[in-house]
């Protein structure tokens, strides 16, 4: 992968933090739901509840397909990344409390916690790793549907 397509790789995960999910339900149904993320690099990690639907498909299949983007008034203007990737879950409470330190600095704009509504502690919820296989870089302002595919 050249600098110049890892750079604006980079630069669309740091910039977002809503991203829609893809997972396969038992009947092979594939069922997207949007989930806030992190990122390190090209590593990104969800949480989503212990008994959601989710964390059920992605115990008995690791696959996913992830988008992220943003709308825009001009459909020439559209950027993002489509991803085919693998989820794995994280049960290593130091990677995990890391993860959960890091989602207030990608959402500062959040109201401070309070009893109510404090960050989950790692035994409360389900973190996934993301590791994508291969990105698609769409950047329509090269011309419509213009992709870059990216084996990771």
């Amino acid at each position: 992968m050249d600098d110049a397509l890892k750079h604006k790789i980079l630069a669309l995960l740091d910039q977002h933090r809503i991203m829609t999910i893809a997972t396969l339900r038992p009947d092979g149904w594939p069922q997207a739901t949007t989930v806030g993320y992190v990122n390190e690099g090209m590593t990104l990690w969800f949480l989503c509840g212990l008994e959601s639907q989710k964390a059920s498909n992605l115990a008995r299949d690791d696959r996913v397909s992830i988008t992220i983007d943003h709308d825009t008034a001009d459909l020439m203007a559209i950027t993002g990344l489509s991803m085919a990737a693998r989820a794995h879950r994280v049960t290593d409470r130091t990677e995990a409390e890391k993860v959960i330190a890091m989602l207030p600095l990608k959402y500062p704009d959040a109201p401070p916690a309070t009893a109510n509504m404090k960050m989950p502690q790692p035994e409360e919820v389900a973190l996934f790793r993301v590791q994508p296989a291969i990105i698609s870089v769409l950047d329509y302002t090269k011309g419509f549907a213009h992709t870059d595919l990216v084996a990771c």
